[in-house]
């Protein structure tokens, strides 16, 4: 029973993505809240050259205003931050709960992080004022992939520390 619990963390942030996933754009909106913060203001002669296309769409602060260019920034922020913490949370369960070597735990965690990624841009599709995007996805998985390199590189670090002991 022990072990189990183990696993409620991954399953539980995987509901909290579902749960944000079905939320539509306009409830997760930031933007009113960007705009009262004043300070932020002397980030907009720096920001103002950056200028690209993401899904279509033109970002930048002259299309977008300081608040929506922030935002786009904090939501894709987020995609690689939620799903590096996903991959953390399912190698944790692994690694606890099975006899898996690091190597496939890490590689289990990747593979698993990046199908929800899929499914979740697929279930974000059935969301109003919401669509699933592949760079999304891209996103989600550079996430994962900066899990799992950290992950590598502390054990390395570990190995070569009880190595020199």
């Amino acid at each position: 029973m022990k072990k189990f619990l183990y696993w409620l963390l991954p399953i539980g942030w995987m509901g909290v993505i579902f749960l944000s996933s079905s939320t539509p754009y306009e409830k997760q909106d930031v933007k009113p809240l960007l705009n009262n913060v004043e300070f932020l203001r002397f980030l907009e002669p720096y920001l103002q050259p950056i200028s690209f296309v993401y899904n279509q769409s033109v970002v930048s602060v002259d299309h977008l205003g300081l608040a929506g260019f922030l935002e786009f920034f904090l939501r894709k922020g987020a995609h690689v931050g939620v799903f590096f913490l996903l991959l953390y949370f399912l190698y944790i369960a692994f690694r606890k709960t099975t006899e898996l070597s690091f190597n496939r735990a890490v590689t289990f965690s990747f593979f698993i992080t990046v199908a929800y990624a899929v499914t979740d841009e697929i279930h974000q599709g059935f969301t109003p004022n919401r669509t699933p995007y592949l760079g999304d996805v891209l996103l989600d998985s550079i996430g994962a992939l900066l899990a799992a390199s950290l992950l590598t590189v502390i054990r390395k670090y570990q190995m070569r520390q009880k190595s020199l002991h």
